[in-house]
């Protein structure tokens, strides 16, 4: 008997616990990230720092074609009064500058998704901050970032670009 009643007293807890959770009101809003990011103070002098980046990587890359280039003409033109010797040797340096090659390349891709995240990443958390701001204070429950096409359905929700764009000082 006094099991039962325990366990009729937690669920009436766990009922009414529900109930009032149920009642709470839900507050929806939504902002577009890349069009916030597209007004964010200081993103054209980070987007002009990642391409300046990227630039200079890809005039190594080139440099480095030339020379593969140069190498590969070289030895197609003296081939022929070349040892044997000698060919397996500039076949094993144009294999060789090939590998450097490659390896440069896919460091240069990860070089300018590192340099991208640490260049955006002051501009990326101040959005966030203000976003989580204006939530706050606006008492919403939820933000959807509708740039990222994750938001499937909504009947209706606020879009606070604007309100972030005041936290921030953007007009």
């Amino acid at each position: 008997m006094k099991k039962t009643s325990v366990f009729v007293t937690l669920l009436m807890i766990g009922l009414l616990g529900f109930n009032l959770s149920a009642q709470t009101k839900i507050k929806l809003a939504h902002v577009n990230s890349s069009d916030l990011m597209a007004i964010m103070p200081g993103i054209d002098t980070a987007q002009k720092i990642i391409q300046d980046y990227g630039a200079q990587l890809k005039e190594e890359i080139e440099a480095m074609y030339k020379e593969y280039e140069k190498k590969t003409a070289d030895f197609q033109n003296n081939q022929a009064t070349m040892s044997q010797i000698m060919q397996q040797n500039k076949v094993k340096e144009l294999q060789d500058l090939e590998a450097r090659i490659q390896t440069f390349q896919e460091q240069a891709q990860t070089d300018i998704q590192a340099k991208q995240e640490e260049v955006l990443k002051p501009i990326v958390d101040k959005a966030k901050g203000a976003i989580g701001e204006v939530a706050k204070e606006n008492g919403y429950t939820y933000v959807f970032d509708s740039a990222l096409g994750v938001l499937l359905y909504s009947e209706e929700s606020d879009n606070i670009i604007e309100l972030v764009k005041k936290k921030l000082g953007i007009k």
